[in-house]
């Protein structure tokens, strides 16, 4: 069994969401993903969700993509999720390209994939501010 993994908030869940881990599906037979929590938002990664973990791991694990949803709880976990995961490929959206290349010494495929271009939560957070 191929298993993938992908990482992310997935905060105001998206067709470019969906996009992703359909294709990162596509490249394996189990696809996990890695859900920022809250804490790892909040202090490290400076970000403020809409939805909870909690509310986000739920809308993921409805999704026939994804068939497990694990907990990103810092930056340095990676290399022992890829041991403890038995993940064959790393996969995330190319605006991290590069970034994350070290994975491949620990014998891990790591793929970049395009971002759907015309959508980001970002985006979607401007549009509803009126910005």
């Amino acid at each position: 069994m191929k298993r993938v993994i992908t990482y992310g908030t997935f905060d105001l869940l998206h067709y470019g969401h969906i996009n992703l881990l359909r294709r990162a599906k596509a490249l394996g037979d189990y696809l996990i993903v890695a859900l920022s929590t809250d804490d790892f938002n909040n202090l490290q990664k400076h970000k403020k969700c809409y939805f909870s973990y909690e509310e986000r791991r739920l809308l993921l694990e409805s999704i026939r993509y994804v068939d497990l949803v694990i907990p990103e709880e810092n930056w340095e976990q990676k290399r022992d999720d890829m041991h403890l995961y038995r993940v064959d490929t790393f996969v995330m959206g190319d605006d991290w390209t590069g970034k994350f290349d070290f994975l491949k010494e620990e014998g891990v495929e790591v793929v970049y994939l395009p971002r759907t271009p015309e959508i980001s939560t970002t985006q979607i957070k401007r549009d509803l501010n009126g910005k």
